[in-house]
């Protein structure tokens, strides 16, 4: 991968004028930011966009700019059949055919690694910025941070494989990331409390996940002080001892309700600091800085996720900052109208169909919330579809990490499904997606149970 990294610096180095396309999630929007101030520190002429998947009519656009070199980022493995009518680079980490194995294209999946949690789309980048210049170590840290917004710590508790080896080593070595073991639950920097402990899944914790009264009530019979006078407390305002005392309660009540001790010990984990942030705002932790990113291209405001990423930490910022009040609204309003609307039950799978009731952009993460809820069945893939606005049907599924290990890949059952109704699909084994033409979702649907079926049965 080190070699291909080279090659590719090497076909930047010798360009003039490069163009990026990368996605518009935490993890696309580092990966574009990696690649943009990787072209600015060489002096290159640069443009950027950010898509929200690549189609024919991308590609025709970019094919009509004439472009000298096209650097694709967080995507364009799919786009690798295009490459003799478009000049590209790409690195991306979502699975892609063996016959694309040339020296432009840098993915794990080329090369025995798993690109759904050994390494993301921003640190497959990265390896090309290092390559380029060394110098670029610093641009490690927007690298964890777009592998914990790809939630690629989830399967352990903490970064592995090449995240681990290469990019948390060079992001320690120069002193961007600290990594500690602490809560793992999202929000130790920013949330109330009672917040915390509302919003906490994997684990859930049975009566108070969702419950913002239980949570209080849970929180003074532990005898932790909620408030500093009229302040809400945070994680990160607790001592030592009131940390210690509260994991211990947390513990105590997962395996009071039958939690087995491998689940409980999901509670602690590695997080990521950013070292040169202010502790207590949203880009202080890997995790919470990525779903700041994600409030702002989600919504068509790439422009303010990249200048946060470029270091801005005034207007931009601020921007991001209300963008996120934003964010958090409509994830509510979503989960609320999935749960309203239904989920269904069939025998592999679970569904719910949202219409133009939730935005295609977050269906992923409403997907992934209701999977990791307390009154849903997490034995069965959560599958989320939207109607987008050209009409077409946006499919959003989520596995759990107990799937994975009996067989459950989404990727190929998404990917199968959708080109057997004339749509496309892809991802990773634990998380997918796929865009289908309307009124093909119930065909959709029973063929993805299918493929589902003869995964985890066969």
């Amino acid at each position: 991968m080190l070699k291909r990294a080279g090659e590719i610096a090497d076909i930047i180095k010798k360009s003039k004028k490069l163009h990026i396309v990368s996605h518009i999630d935490a993890d696309g929007l580092t990966a574009g930011s990696i690649a943009f101030q990787t072209l600015q520190r060489l002096g290159k002429d640069c443009s950027i966009e950010f898509v929200k998947q690549l189609d024919s009519s991308i590609i025709d656009k970019l094919i009509n700019e004439k472009h000298e070199l096209v650097w694709f980022t967080d995507l364009g493995s799919s786009a690798f059949s295009h490459h003799e009518n478009l000049n590209m680079i790409i690195t991306d980490h979502h699975e892609c055919p063996k016959n694309s194995d040339k020296e432009f294209h840098l993915n794990p999946h080329l090369f025995n690694y798993n690109g759904g949690y050994e390494i993301s789309g921003a640190g497959v980048t990265y390896l090309v910025s290092k390559a380029v210049d060394k110098k670029n170590m610093d641009l490690s840290k927007l690298a964890i941070v777009g592998s914990c917004g790809d939630l690629q710590d989830r399967r352990h508790g903490k970064l592995v494989g090449l995240n681990r080896d290469i990019i948390l080593k060079d992001s320690e070595a120069s002193k961007t990331i600290q990594s500690k073991i602490d809560i793992r639950y999202f929000g130790r920097e920013t949330k109330p409390l009672p917040r915390l402990l509302q919003h906490a899944s994997d684990p859930i914790l049975p009566g108070l996940t969702g419950r913002e009264q239980a949570c209080m009530n849970f929180l003074q019979e532990t005898g932790i002080r909620m408030k500093d006078g009229d302040n809400w407390r945070k994680w990160i305002d607790l001592s030592k001892d009131e940390r210690r005392l509260l994991v211990s309660n947390i513990a105590q009540l997962l395996l009071s309700k039958g939690f087995g001790h491998k689940v409980t010990k999901n509670i602690l984990g590695e997080v990521y600091i950013l070292t040169n942030e202010v502790e207590g705002t949203e880009v202080h932790e890997a995790k919470e800085f990525a779903t700041l990113l994600n409030s702002t291209a989600r919504y068509g405001m790439y422009d303010v996720g990249l200048k946060v990423c470029l270091g801005d930490r005034e207007e931009w910022f601020e921007k991001a900052r209300n963008l996120l009040l934003g964010h958090k609204a409509n994830i509510v309003e979503g989960l609320q109208f999935a749960r309203e609307e239904g989920i269904e039950r069939r025998e592999y799978i679970q569904f719910f169909n949202a219409g133009t009731g939730i935005r295609d952009t977050i269906v992923g993460i409403i997907a992934n919330m209701l999977l990791n809820s307390e009154d849903v069945n997490s034995d069965l893939p959560m599958v989320g579809m939207v109607e987008k606005e050209g009409g077409e049907i946006k499919v959003s599924a989520r596995g759990t990490q107990r799937l994975i290990e009996n067989g459950l890949n989404l990727s190929k059952a998404m990917k199968n499904a959708a080109s057997s109704v004339e749509g496309v699909g892809g991802g990773h084994s634990i998380a997918a997606g796929a865009t289908i033409p309307k009124g093909k979702e119930e065909e959709f649907l029973d063929l993805l149970e299918k493929e589902i079926k003869n995964q985890l049965v066969n």
